[in-house]
């Protein structure tokens, strides 16, 4: 059992922190190639030289990203089959089926426009050259659409049934995953997400231009359109967001217990905007508050997550012990159905291999009466189904207080820039620039809400982590995390060297 425990954390660890490198590249990814797209086509209408040495310095830099973005990706697709084979093994027909297309679809048609994109100035006309900038954006995007479905099944699994024979799950209605809501307000606002860093990474190079007196009208320009692209997507987001915890309430509300740090539910719940929560706190207990203090708006949470100001928001004791005044059943009885469904499925098996077609039929009437807990039946504590609360909680209300920072600070650069006055504010330049790691913090952020709000669950209710991972030993994982830690530090310090340097010489040196 300690060996198991150790392999799951080390697993755990190791796609963390691939998950987390890899997404530094991508929302950058997802946003300047339309940031690029739009200054191509100002070019191609304008027929201005200027804007084309503009779109082509943003154009470097972002294939400067592209590259060390793709080689994170490949690794972290890989680990499904090196350290979560079982769960490659249960679910593989369906979450594999998204990563096909978008391999297949997306990334080819990413990857063949990318090459014209970059290398193809002064080789196709400028029309043909346009339109390879815009299928690189469109495909970058249609990536994230793909990979977010497939995320969005984990988050929220439809569209398949259980094979006892095989013992996996099988799609049996591809376009229930394919427009599964879960999927798409996740992936409207993840992209919205990405295109917010991106509009931060050009005015963050533009302020820092400004401060020093360097590539005024460069930067001037660059700062109108990103903060421009910045403020309609920031406010989109927010809409995103939104739906996003609509969906989560409705599908995952321990994860929304966490977000919130709800213990006990009521109805017109409130909205936690900021608050420090209590250490003591445990589960269970109704004695200890849960905030040692804390800034809330009434009602807000029961009409976010459930449009109903009389909505009953359900906390972690109701969902560990059950309610049944809102007929919440506990993480206990889930449990013991589960633990009829493992032992149903084990009397399956054996009446298989004996060929007794009776004790099959039975066994697989009792499997399929209790079948929908049976991730239940591998849990051995209730409080297991409780994801880190301090964590869920502290990165959610980082990311929602960045978000909404990014809105305010997105408008006074663009009301400073259309009146000229944004040379005057040195602050507001200094703001630009520290704008980009806040962004990068708020990013990070976001996935660590989505994955570790969703534990202990590989799966949603269905596949817990623990029996997802393959049957290797702890060391080999624990030596590839230190590998991958240097190697993915080392890309990283690339990236931004050479980046760097790119920035250093300047539009006019390109």
């Amino acid at each position: 059992m300690e060996h198991v425990s150790e392999l799951v954390d080390w697993s755990r660890a190791q796609f963390a922190l691939t998950a987390l490198y890899h997404w530094i590249f991508v929302p950058l990814t997802l946003g300047l190639s339309f940031i690029i797209a739009i200054m191509e086509t100002v070019y191609v209408k304008t027929n201005d030289e200027w804007w084309k040495k503009t779109t082509q310095f943003w154009m470097t830099l972002f294939a400067i990203n592209f590259a060390l973005g793709l080689a994170t990706g490949i690794i972290m697709e890989f680990e499904f089959g090196t350290n979560w084979s079982n769960y490659s093994w249960i679910v593989g027909d369906i979450f594999g089926a998204p990563l096909a297309i978008e391999g297949i679809m997306a990334f080819f048609m990413e990857s063949t426009f990318f090459a014209i994109m970059f290398f193809g100035w002064n080789k196709v006309s400028k029309k043909t050259h346009l339109l390879s900038t815009w299928l690189v954006a469109i495909g970058s995007n249609l990536s994230a659409l793909w990979i977010l479905i497939a995320n969005g099944w984990m988050q929220h699994p439809v569209g398949m049934t259980f094979n006892p024979d095989s013992a996996r799950n099988e799609m049996v209605d591809f376009w229930a995953v394919v427009l599964n809501p879960n999927a798409y307000s996740k992936f409207l606002h993840t992209i919205s997400s990405g295109y917010v860093l991106a509009s931060l990474f050009v005015i963050a190079v533009s302020s820092w231009y400004l401060l020093r007196g360097r590539e005024i009208k460069f930067a001037k320009r660059s700062i109108i359109v990103a903060a421009s692209f910045g403020m309609i997507t920031s406010l989109y987001m927010l809409a995103s967001g939104d739906e996003s915890a609509h969906q989560v309430a409705l599908n995952q509300p321990m994860k929304l217990a966490a977000m919130e740090g709800i213990y006990r539910g009521e109805e017109r719940q409130g909205l936690v905007a900021a608050g420090i929560l209590n250490p003591a706190k445990t589960i269970g207990d109704d004695k200890l508050d849960t905030f040692l203090v804390k800034v809330e708006i009434p009602y807000v949470l029961s009409v976010l997550g459930y449009h109903s100001l009389d909505a009953f928001v359900p906390g972690v004791n109701d969902l560990v012990y059950g309610n049944a005044e809102h007929k919440i059943m506990s993480v206990s009885e889930k449990m013991v159905v589960g633990k009829e469904a493992v032992s149903a499925l084990g009397e399956y098996k054996v009446a298989q291999k004996a060929n007794d077609e009776i004790a099959k039929q039975e066994a697989l009437k009792h499997f399929e009466t209790s079948e929908k807990y049976l991730g239940y039946g591998y849990l051995k504590d209730p409080k297991e189904a409780v994801p880190d609360m301090p964590l869920v909680f502290y990165s959610f209300h980082t990311m929602v207080g960045l978000g909404s920072f990014f809105i305010f600070m997105f408008f006074m650069i663009l009301y400073n820039s259309m009146t000229g006055d944004i040379l005057k504010q040195k602050w507001l330049l200094l703001l630009g620039v520290l704008g980009l790691p806040l962004g990068y913090v708020a990013q990070e952020a976001g996935w660590i809400v989505a994955e570790a709000g969703r534990q202990p669950w590989a799966i949603q209710d269905m596949l817990p982590v623990h029996m997802a991972t393959s049957n290797i030993a702890a060391g080999n994982v624990m030596i590839t995390f230190w590998m991958f830690a240097v190697i993915f530090t080392a890309l990283l310090i690339a990236e931004v060297s050479i980046m760097t340097k790119q920035i250093k010489i300047g539009p006019e040196g390109h």
